[in-house]
């Protein structure tokens, strides 16, 4: 398991990193285009979908991007859009976490693949904004994430129902802890500290997520943080959702060692987006 973790990391790397750092945008966003593609065919196959259906699904939200793409919505500001995803999130998300694992079948399958498509798209349209803003913006929200994701691991094995006795969601995610969202909280706040510090030393040409945020003040820059970590918590849980009620541990074996791409990407689907919506809003 683990060498094919690593060969699958490693040839990854080799396609997103070239494609991250070509002198412009698109060859990342046509990446992580196709990735995501892959995403919408594991969404179908998570929602009952024949394979069939699963690919019409995937090529569904491949054409309402490469159509975005072609109408210039990449180069648009979206603040409107940005708003309505954040809205959707919260209260949609919220609203799908409190029904629990046998809400979720429960809910149309029209509505929830019509859903999954909509949310890939918006998150592929924050991929290509973003990467247009910067690569250090872009890196800067893709390893919010991630440092969450090792910190609250970490937090949750050493400090793991010591403070509150309680799991975060027991029936979602058995293994999930407050104290390990806490850790990542932490984590991510100190992140935000050092990378503000980072681009104010070497004078970067393209802001941070973080430098963005600072520049409406300190209250602002924490309290967007500490947002954007609980919603990848969010994404990451909605996903677990999904697939404990498919009665799968993983969203597809595309990725060997990994599972599926939606595994991959859970937690960014809503940190993209609203991390643009910050952006827009403080940049307007």
């Amino acid at each position: 398991m683990l060498k094919q973790r690593i060969i699958t990391a490693v040839l990854l790397l080799a396609v997103l990193l070239p494609a991250l750092f070509w002198p412009t945008p698109w060859p990342f966003a046509l990446v992580v285009l196709v990735l995501l593609a892959a995403g919408a065919w594991e969404w179908g196959c998570l929602n009952g979908l024949r394979p069939a259906g699963a690919m019409a699904c995937a090529g569904a939200c491949l054409g309402l991007c490469l159509v975005s793409w072609s109408a210039g919505l990449v180069d648009r500001p979206l603040t409107a859009l940005w708003l309505l995803a954040c809205a959707c999130w919260v209260l949609g998300g919220a609203w799908v976490l409190r029904r629990g694992v046998p809400g979720w079948p429960a809910l149309p399958q029209p509505l929830r693949l019509v859903g999954g498509v909509l949310v890939l798209w918006m998150a592929w349209l924050a991929v290509a904004q973003a990467r247009a803003v910067g690569i250090n913006f872009l890196l800067s929200v893709f390893v919010l994430v991630w440092v969450a994701d090792v910190a609250a691991y970490f937090a949750g094995r050493a400090f793991g129902l010591r403070l509150t006795q309680r799991r975060l969601a027991p029936a979602i995610s058995p293994g999930k802890s407050w104290e390990g969202v806490w850790g990542g909280m932490v984590a991510v706040l100190l992140l935000a500290l050092a990378w503000r510090q980072a681009d104010a030393a070497w004078q970067a040409s393209v802001p941070s997520l973080y430098t963005v945020l600072a520049s409406q003040g300190g209250v602002l820059l924490v309290t967007a943080v500490l947002f954007l970590v609980a919603m990848s918590v969010a994404g990451d849980l909605l996903e677990s959702l999904v697939k404990r009620s498919a009665g799968v541990k993983d969203s597809s074996g595309l990725l060997p060692g990994h599972g599926g791409v939606l595994d991959r990407v859970d937690a960014l689907l809503p940190t993209l987006p609203l991390a643009m919506m910050l952006y827009c809003l403080s940049y307007p």
